[in-house]
Parts: structure tokens; C-alpha cells; sequence
């Protein structure tokens, strides 16, 4: 009961919080800081993490935890999270006179800006040839793929799709990775939600047909390895490209129908994919797709505790990004991938594991222990609630605004996959430069255009 009421009064606490910092936490406007609360910390950490506490969860995972005091350590710490992180964004928007309720619903009504079409010409060379790339590094990533594992299974092969799973993400190494992950991955779907913007805002035939072919590459990278998450991810990019220019207007009976179909295509996905078909593996808490929702994200953060204090010793240096462990003269390694090795050696042995991604407070822990955990949690504070002020008050330029909706997207996902990633991501980095160049050349027309 204790752990409860513990519980109860962080989320109220902490839903208060995060109100204030965001400047709304309604569905029906959605925003970055709405998307971490919800999707990163309540439901994909702290509903399983009071479970797991209360030894109620049941899950195969935590069944493979040594030391049972790490349930409550763990629920302890998320219990911090809950509260320090908005804590910590909210001293920030102080200080920084940010007025989140009032900008951000500026922002939400504020047109977007857009270029004059008689002074687009550059601009659309310029995108094109990035569409282009991308829509090359897209094709660059099925024929460098073995086995597409979607493909198969639209042949109906649907044997050993786990392995082809594992093999389609563990087959690049080199510039490939490059390619494949900033100009497939990353850039296609952010360059299509540009195109999608223009095509809305001029009606203009190149920027539908440029979208069209955007779209159909942007869903092809999201599903290729038969990953179910980045599909959804994508779906919700396009829903807040079309929120934020004002051509969809959300209401509860809207969100509640798109709830509704992403449910009935999550248990499509699982029929297909995993050969899921008993009602109850639906309706069960601890397994099914519920159970990948609510215990599946966390629960390595609790092995993460278990296995990094026991038995094996701290990262340290190693658990940093590669750039900056290269100057301690170490070599990075993932915690992820360590406590798998770890907790499951047997599906390592079968070649079907991969790595226990988690709450960015696991890597944390496993990198400088319960201090690691404190002070990743204001860093990154820190750093999300600085780029959330930025973009509220940068131009809302076609351009700008799909890298906002990029991060709003990517954010949320990093969180519960890593810290080193909030020190040195190539990925962003690069995909600021290539879509700030873009914005450079989008402003400079827009003036030419407001000019003439």
C-alpha cells in the first residue's frame, strides 16, 4: 500500500509538473514534452516499474533478476526521474523567461512561412537532390539487406523471421551504417514531412509528387526489418505535421478513432510477425502487446541495477559514446548488449539476441552507478527543455518545423534506448547541418519572395 500511494502521489505530482513545463499535456495538442511524459516515463516505465515493485509484474525477465532488493531500488529511482526531470526543465524555463503555456500556443496557431514559388527554384534543386539521396540510400538498404524480412513475409514465409530480424539490422557495417541510418533512416521521413508541409501550403504538383515518393520510401525504411514501432512513429510525424499547420484539428473522438486503428494494426502486426493468435496473450498485462508496452521498456532497466552491481563492474569511460571514449583510449561498449550476454546467453548463442535497450537511467547506471543516474537526469533536463524554448521560438518554416517534429519524435525514443546518445548522436548532428543548410536557402527565398 505504501508503494502505492508513493506511486499515486508521483504521477499527480509529476503530471503537474510536467503541465507547467509544457504548456499542455492535452492530447489534442500534443507536443515534445506531452510525448516524453506519457510515452517514455509513464507508460513505458513507471506503470511497469510500480509492478514490478509491488512483485505483482510476473514478467520472464525480471524472473531472471538475482537480487530482489533491485525492485525496489529501481522504483525508487523512476520515482526520482518523475519528479527531478521536470523539476529540473522548469528551473530552466525561469531562467530563461519561457512561458511555456503562452509560447507554446502561439506556436500552435502561428502559419507556417513559406517561400514565394517564383523564387523556389534552388531550393527545389536542392531538395530534390537530397530526396533523392535518401530515397537512393533507401533502395541501398533493401539491396544490401540479404533477406528483407518483410518481404518474406508477404511470400508467406514466415520461418525464422526473428533471425532475419536480427540479421537485417546486424548486416551493415562501415559507411553503410552511415548511409543507411542518417540518409534512409533519419532523413527520408523528415524530408517527406517537408514535402508534405509545401504540399499542403501551395498545392503545388512537384511538392505532392516529391511527397508521394517520400511517403512510400519513408514506409518502407520504417517496416523493411519488420520492427513494429517505427511505423507507428512515423504515422504520429505526419499527424503532428498536419496539427501543426492547422490542416487537422484533434478532438477526443478523433484520437480516439486513431487509437482504435493503431490498436487493430499492432494486433495485426502480431498475428503476422509473431504468430500471436490466442485472445488472452492480447488481454494479459504481462505479455502480448500490453506487456511489450508497459514491462517489456523497463525491465531491463531493473537487470541493468541487478547485473552492474554484481556481476559485472561499472563501464565507466567504456559506456560513452565512441567519440568521447576514444580519448580515454578505451573502446566503446553498449550496456544494452552486455546485460544480454549477461541475463539471456542462450538466445545470444542462437543468434536471435540482440540488446536490452531501456531507460536511459539503465546505460546511466551501468556507466558511474547511482551518481551517473542523478546527473544524466538534469543533463539531458537540460538539454530537451533547451531545444524545446529553441524551436518554439525559431521561424516555423517549412524546414523547421520537421526537424522540430523529428526531434519531437526521436527524443521520446531515445530516451528509452540510451544516455550516450544525448552526449555525441552523429545522427542528429548530420541531420541538423544538411536540413540547416536547407533552412538557410528557405529563409533566404522567403525574404526574397516577402521582398518583391
Amino acid at each position: 500500500m505504501l508503494i502505492f500511494s508513493i506511486w499515486l502521489f508521483t504521477v499527480v505530482a509529476s503530471t503537474y509538473l510536467f503541465k507547467k513545463v509544457s504548456g499542455s499535456l492535452s492530447l489534442v495538442k500534443p507536443n515534445m514534452i506531452t510525448i516524453i511524459y506519457y510515452y517514455s516515463f509513464l507508460i513505458s516505465s513507471y506503470i511497469g516499474g510500480l509492478l514490478i515493485a509491488l512483485g505483482i509484474d510476473d514478467y520472464y525477465m525480471i524472473k531472471r533478476m538475482d537480487h530482489e532488493e533491485y525492485r525496489i531500488i529501481g522504483f525508487v529511482l523512476l520515482t526520482i526521474l518523475m519528479i527531478l526531470f521536470p523539476l529540473t526543465q522548469l528551473v530552466v524555463g525561469r531562467i530563461l523567461g519561457f512561458n511555456a503555456s503562452l509560447e507554446f500556443d502561439r506556436y500552435l496557431h502561428e502559419p507556417v512561412r513559406t517561400s514565394v514559388d517564383k523564387n523556389q527554384r534552388i531550393f527545389r534543386l536542392a531538395f530534390s537532390a537530397l530526396a533523392a539521396i535518401s530515397v537512393l540510400a533507401v533502395a541501398f538498404t533493401l539491396l544490401k539487406t540479404n533477406t528483407v524480412p518483410i518481404f518474406e513475409l508477404l511470400k508467406g514465409n514466415v520461418k525464422d523471421l526473428a533471425q532475419m530480424r536480427i540479421d537485417a539490422a546486424r548486416g551493415f557495417s562501415g559507411i553503410s551504417v552511415y548511409i543507411r541510418n542518417i540518409f534512409g533512416i533519419a532523413l527520408t521521413p523528415v524530408l517527406s514531412i517537408i514535402a508534405f508541409v509545401y504540399a499542403t501550403q501551395s498545392k503545388a504538383l512537384y511538392w505532392k509528387v516529391v511527397f508521394f515518393m517520400l511517403f512510400v520510401s519513408s514506409v518502407l525504411i520504417s517496416v523493411y526489418d519488420l520492427a513494429k514501432s517505427p511505423i507507428f512513429f512515423y504515422i504520429i510525424m505526419l499527424l503532428l505535421a498536419a496539427v501543426y499547420t492547422g490542416r487537422l484539428k484533434l478532438n477526443w473522438r478523433r484520437i480516439s478513432g486513431y487509437i482504435l486503428a493503431g490498436s487493430s494494426l499492432l494486433v495485426v502486426m502480431y498475428v503476422a510477425i509473431q504468430g500471436v493468435t490466442e485472445v488472452k496473450s492480447f488481454l494479459s498485462y504481462n505479455s502480448g502487446p500490453i506487456g511489450r508496452i508497459i514491462l517489456a521498456q523497463i525491465s531491463p532497466f531493473f537487470l541493468h541495477l541487478d547485473t552492474f552491481s554484481h556481476s559485472i563492474a561499472l563501464l565507466e569511460a567504456k559506456g560513452l559514446p565512441s567519440f568521447i571514449a576514444k580519448i580515454f583510449d578505451v573502446e566503446q561498449v553498449r550496456s544494452a548488449r552486455m546485460v544480454m550476454e549477461n541475463v539471456f546467453p542462450e538466445n545470444i548463442d542462437k543468434g536471435t539476441g540482440g540488446v536490452l535497450n531501456t531507460i536511459f537511467l539503465g546505460e546511466a547506471f551501468a556507466s558511474f552507478g547511482y551518481l551517473g543516474v542523478i546527473i544524466a537526469i538534469i543533463y539531458i533536463a537540460i538539454v530537451i527543455q533547451l531545444l524545446y524554448i529553441v524551436f518554439l521560438r525559431l521561424p516555423k518554416t517549412p524546414v523547421v518545423l520537421a526537424l522540430f517534429i523529428y526531434f519531437t519524435i526521436n527524443i521520446p525514443r531515445t530516451l528509452v534506448g540510451g544516455v550516450s546518445d544525448f552526449f555525441f548522436n552523429p545522427v542528429w548532428i548530420m541531420l541538423t547541418v544538411v536540413l540547416g543548410g536547407l533552412f538557410v536557402l528557405e529563409g533566404y527565398f522567403h525574404i526574397i519572395g516577402a521582398s518583391s
